[in-house]
């Protein structure tokens, strides 16, 4: 049974947001996979008892996963930005999402192997960048520019400077 949600993100994948959802749910805390719907009837990229839709949550993020074939894909446009407390946490949910068919970008920034794009960021980064002292800010950013993962060890030699 489909759960009535107010508000949710709907990501549209080409056929396989089921195991999109799976391994956003063993990847992440507080993330699960809810009611699969088949397709009653066919439809114009796929058939009768297909996977049609898929409701899931990505860390207390309610989504919906629709397998609407390859008429759109996902672009930076659209990123979960996942705050992590240190570079264990970075680097748990980094390499999974890029051990796992995904692809690295720049500046904390990967994406999984269905295209969606995800920000890996450490608290210190997010907080260095915001520093009161532009000298320090500045510092903090340049050195993030030079990354793919982040390095926090990095991060936070360049906040001492």
């Amino acid at each position: 049974m489909t759960t009535h949600v107010k508000n949710r993100i709907c990501l549209w994948y080409v056929d396989d947001a089921e195991d999109a959802a799976r391994f956003y749910a063993e990847t992440f805390p507080d993330s699960s996979v809810g009611a699969v719907l088949r397709a009653p009837g066919d439809y114009p990229s796929g058939k009768q008892g297909d996977v049609l839709t898929v409701e899931f949550t990505v860390m207390g993020i309610p989504c919906l996963g629709l397998n609407g074939g390859d008429t759109f894909k996902h672009s930076e446009a659209f990123s979960f930005q996942v705050a992590t407390a240190d570079q264990a946490e970075t680097d748990r949910y980094w390499n999974a999402i890029v051990d796992n068919g995904g692809a690295e970008s720049e500046c904390g920034w990967c994406k999984d192997k269905w295209g969606l794009s995800w920000q890996i960021t450490p608290v210190v980064l997010s907080q260095g960048i915001a520093d009161p002292d532009p000298a320090v800010a500045k510092r903090v950013f340049n050195a993030m520019m030079q990354m793919k993962k982040i390095d926090v060890a990095r991060i936070e030699a360049a906040l001492r400077g």
